[in-house]
């Protein structure tokens, strides 16, 4: 079965939600969606603004606090948002990628061994049976492998172990500075055969709320070599199909998955910054046109917050006082600014309360875009 270039962008935004807002739980919405990236503190709730009905921020603070949504470091090493259950499934397909990436490096440059990380996680989870700041966690490093080495061995295992942000409150819940719990989810991962296992689980879970996707791109959401993908796709065999996507490449979807015609519309939406949806697949043409793709994401990897226009990237859009500064790359017909107008008032409410000026740290990005269509949306 063939899958158009138009067919697979419905597909993602449908299933992330982005073709309407869902009248969901908060953390079944979360699970839904799979992950949400959560560098920003912000970013989660403005992708659930995106996504939800009638959203209300204390529903997701509640849920991080309840940990019925946790806030990890998984996926592309990189601070997620996902539902509490997906947490240690998550984490054991990722467990290669974390060994590999956070017990080198600064770690090894601190003269620390993997065997060392791996002595020191079950001692430091029972030191974090409580909330424990970064403070207190490198001051309790620095006992057992020196003031020296302290820095370069919380820098790995931050990420390495399985540790989960505790909300500290402020207007996203968590603040700068973070503060961090054990996760006792249940019994360490062992063997291969658990982690191949675990991948398969995530693969799954992936091409239900991101596909249908190609192998590239499930190692990419994960980072996660290819090989390992790829055999997770072979051992699911009649779990999942098999497609030919617009430039003839092998795709994998969930059978009876929603695929919405090419023609389903897609509503403006304003994006968090580094949403999910944008950074899922490798082949990002899927929702970012290729000429903006250097626009959007950064040389350091910051994405902006953008607009999307019927499916895909169009624009930027920033908080500023009076409202929503919009900038479009292109230029866009009088009833998608009049949908982005509404979508900037929902949003001017909803931030009223939290942060009128979110993200006002990367307003540095601005001077260097070229110029666009820019209107101020007042709410």
């Amino acid at each position: 079965m063939d899958i158009t270039a138009q067919e697979l962008n419905r597909a993602t935004l449908g299933r992330q939600l982005l073709l309407g807002r869902a009248v969901l739980e908060t953390g079944e919405a979360v699970r839904r969606v799979v992950a949400l990236q959560a560098q920003h503190a912000a970013s989660p709730y403005v992708a659930l603004w995106n996504r939800l009905a009638g959203f209300a921020p204390a529903g997701l603070d509640a849920a991080f606090t309840e940990r019925a949504v946790v806030k990890a470091t998984l996926m592309r090493i990189t601070l997620h948002a996902v539902h509490a259950d997906d947490y240690q499934v998550f984490r054991e397909a990722m467990q290669q990628t974390l060994y590999a990436s956070r017990l080198g490096y600064r770690f090894a440059a601190a003269g620390l061994t993997p065997a060392d990380g791996e002595a020191l996680v079950p001692e430091l989870l029972d030191f974090a049976d409580r909330p424990r700041t970064a403070a207190e966690v490198q001051d309790w490093l620095e006992e057992r492998v020196g003031a020296e080495r302290k820095g370069g061995a919380w820098w790995g295992l931050k990420a390495y172990a399985p540790l989960l942000h505790v909300p500290t409150g402020g207007p996203w819940s968590f603040g700068p500075r973070s503060s961090f719990v054990a996760a006792r989810t249940g019994p360490a991962p062992s063997g291969r055969e658990t982690v191949a296992e675990a991948l398969r689980h995530l693969v799954l879970r992936y091409l239900a709320g991101f596909g249908p996707a190609s192998v590239a791109d499930v190692a990419q959401f994960a980072m996660v070599p290819r090989s390992p993908v790829r055999r997770a796709l072979l051992a699911l065999d009649d779990t999942v199909e098999q497609l030919r996507g617009p430039d003839g490449t092998l795709l994998y979807d969930v059978p009876g998955a929603p695929r919405p015609p090419a023609d389903t519309p897609a509503p403006p939406r304003l994006m968090a910054m580094w949403d999910s949806v944008l950074l899922a697949h490798a082949d990002r043409s899927r929702v970012i046109p290729p000429a903006y793709r250097r626009l959007v994401i950064r040389v350091n990897g910051d994405v902006l917050p953008t607009l999307l226009v019927d499916g895909r990237v169009a624009g930027v859009w920033r908080a500023v006082d009076g409202g929503i500064e919009a900038t479009a790359f292109h230029d866009l017909p009088g009833a998608v600014w009049d949908g982005l107008a509404a979508e900037a008032a929902s949003l001017t409410a909803m931030l009223a309360g939290r942060d009128t000026e979110v993200y006002r740290r990367y307003h540095h990005w601005w001077p260097k875009l070229p110029d666009g269509q820019v209107r101020l949306l007042k709410g």
